[in-house]
């Protein structure tokens, strides 16, 4: 998962992509990267690391001009090397810089093709730099000096033809302006808003609506599956629906757990879809254990609070916050290598001994994916005095890997994967455990907005809404995705692998 953001501006935009970026860091703590326009020339800074490290005063001088587009990155199959950072660029036709947040499923073959038959040649591992290379190679085959609105509406076209998998993106042309499009299932978010300025209209395009309110932005809405948004560098917007036949089925866990819960997407309060998972998973213990004897309930910090206290609510027991987060520890989801991930756990979360001293505690978080987290946090619950521990998901059980940008494990390392509820409860040493269920899930989130179609829900279900995964392609994933291959393909790179960033100092 990653955050990208375009802003088309009257002034320069460097400080405004800075702030966007920190906003949306809670979708990628791996690298960082803005690139702005200015006279005929992009001015990049890109790296690994968090956003606040990543810029210094000095990179922030060289950001100069009105154009620009950022990204945070979170690493999915392959190294975290800083040559992966993006955007990425290409300097033909006319010199594209591109940002993207989601997985190509035929990027293995598209990469083939780019070489074999478009005589491009690819730079690193990831598949953005992919993606950026056929949209290129796209808008080269029109031919054209001054490419039109329509011209690159027809490149996006193209893309959509020839790419599959899931897909936001927004990139900048020398000159032109920028250009964000989404899969034509709209699987990855993608949101764009304006600003009225005294010099006129200023347009952003990001991965949440957060990222626009932040920024003194209005929403204008969300773009539409296979759509293009255009915006010239004077300002100028045009949209085009640019697929044969798109269909709106967004990713269900953007909601449970990487959104954050001030974003609107699709048209959907992710506050409000976690408050109601809060309530139908307390339904679902009232059902269960009518007669229950929990006496409080505990968030995990931080995206299960909202839930949490709306179950509480609706159980009618007392809310606690039992657990004290420090905030400069990264997510533990997010973290290559388990033993990295184990070790931050007790790091990350301190226990508050009086919220759980001879209590029944009812502990609440927005998914279980490996198990190693809610295991510690329980035995530090049971530590910290607690008589009995019970533990509740706001998210059904994750019994397969993720294709469309999740990194989410191998099957092997999903502690849902094969298992009853009732083995997992014993395996993470709960008293008792409670999921959410699919159905519940979804009715959460699927009352707000008519035209959605259907959600993305493969990590719950299997069922893959390209078409284009089978077992074969899933085997090949879980080969790269595992901890050992991760760690081992990290280990055997250097820092950097690719082209030379020039403003690498650090002064």
């Amino acid at each position: 998962m990653c955050g990208i953001v375009g802003i088309v501006s009257t002034q320069y935009v460097n400080q405004a992509l800075y702030d966007a970026l920190t906003v949306l860091q809670h979708r990628g703590q791996d690298a960082a990267g803005i690139v702005t326009f200015q006279d005929d020339r992009f001015y990049l800074r890109k790296d690994n690391g968090l956003v606040r490290d990543v810029f210094r005063t000095s990179h922030m001088r060289r950001l100069v001009g009105n154009v620009g587009i950022g990204h945070v990155r979170y690493p999915t199959a392959g190294s975290s090397s800083s040559a992966e950072a993006q955007p990425f660029y290409v300097n033909s036709p006319y010199g594209i810089t591109l940002a993207h947040n989601g997985n190509l499923t035929n990027a293995d073959d598209l990469s083939r093709d780019l070489f074999r038959t478009d005589l491009r040649h690819i730079n690193t591992n990831s598949d953005s730099e992919v993606l950026l290379n056929v949209f290129a190679h796209e808008l080269q085959k029109l031919g054209k000096l001054d490419p039109s609105k329509d011209e690159i509406f027809a490149a996006v076209r193209a893309v959509h033809q020839r790419c599959r998998g899931a897909y936001a993106v927004i990139a900048m042309i020398t000159g032109y302006g920028i250009v964000g499009f989404r899969d034509p299932n709209g699987i990855r978010p993608a949101c764009y808003g304006v600003r009225e300025t005294a010099e006129g209209k200023e347009y952003m395009i990001a991965s949440e609506s957060v990222a626009l309110s932040a920024a003194g932005f209005k929403l204008v809405r969300d773009i539409a599956p296979g759509e293009a948004v255009y915006i010239e560098t004077d300002g100028t917007l045009y949209t085009q629906q640019c697929a044969e036949a798109p269909s709106l089925n967004p990713c269900i866990f953007e909601h449970v757990y990487f959104a954050r819960p001030d974003s609107i997407m699709d048209q959907v309060s992710v506050y409000k879809a976690r408050l109601r998972m809060g309530e139908t998973l307390a339904d679902k213990v009232l059902r269960e254990r009518p007669d229950h004897d929990i006496d409080v309930v505990v968030p995990i910090p931080d995206t299960s609070r909202t839930s949490a206290l709306q179950m509480a609510h609706r159980l009618g027991v007392k809310f606690r916050e039992g657990f004290i987060k420090n905030r400069y520890i990264g997510r533990t989801f997010i973290m290559p290598g388990q033993k990295m991930r184990k070790k931050s756990v007790r790091q990350k979360l301190n226990p508050i001994d009086l919220e759980f001293r001879g209590k029944n505690v009812m502990l609440v978080d927005d998914s279980i994916v490996r198990g190693t987290t809610c295991h510690e946090i329980i035995q530090m619950a049971r530590d910290a005095g607690a008589r009995k521990v019970y533990f509740a998901s706001a998210a059904p059980p994750v019994r397969f890997p993720n294709v469309y940008g999740i990194d989410m494990p191998s099957p092997g390392e999903l502690i849902a994967h094969d298992r009853t509820v009732e083995e997992i409860q014993t395996l993470i040493g709960a008293d008792w455990l409670v999921y959410q269920d699919l159905e519940d899930l979804i009715s959460c989130v699927n009352d707000v907005n008519p035209d959605i179609e259907g959600w993305e829900c493969s990590v719950f279900n299997g069922k893959y809404i390209t078409g284009d995964v089978d077992d074969a392609y899933l085997a090949r994933l879980d080969a790269q995705r595992r901890d050992e291959a991760r760690e081992a393909a990290q280990a055997g790179l250097p820092e950097d692998n690719g082209i030379i960033d020039l403003h690498n100092d650090e002064d």
